[in-house]
């Protein structure tokens, strides 16, 4: 079955994996300041053509600000952040 290129309606939401409870695309294609959220590809890709609609609707730009960053792994940003608690608690005992 070929999937629609556009989004469905504020009357079909789905689970948000941020936030918890149900959302709709919409809210999803302006979260992040206006734009898409990083994760709307993973969301909604089930339900209609997600990245073509958004390659038509955003600039380079925009595109490249929100889907072109490499995301760390969490478990990476958890090392990193117990690397700069250890490095801030050694700044203060000196």
């Amino acid at each position: 079955m070929k999937k629609n290129k556009t989004p469905p309606g504020d009357e079909f939401l789905i689970r948000c994996p941020r936030l918890g409870h149900q959302i709709y695309f919409s809210y999803c294609r302006i979260e992040n300041n206006g734009l898409p959220c990083f994760k709307t590809f993973d969301c909604w890709y089930q339900h209609f053509q997600v990245e073509d609609f958004l390659k038509d609707e955003l600039s380079e730009e925009e595109w490249k600000k929100v889907f072109g960053k490499q995301v760390k792994p969490k478990v990476l940003s958890l090392l990193e952040m117990i690397e700069q608690a250890k490095k801030s608690k050694q700044n203060k005992e000196s």
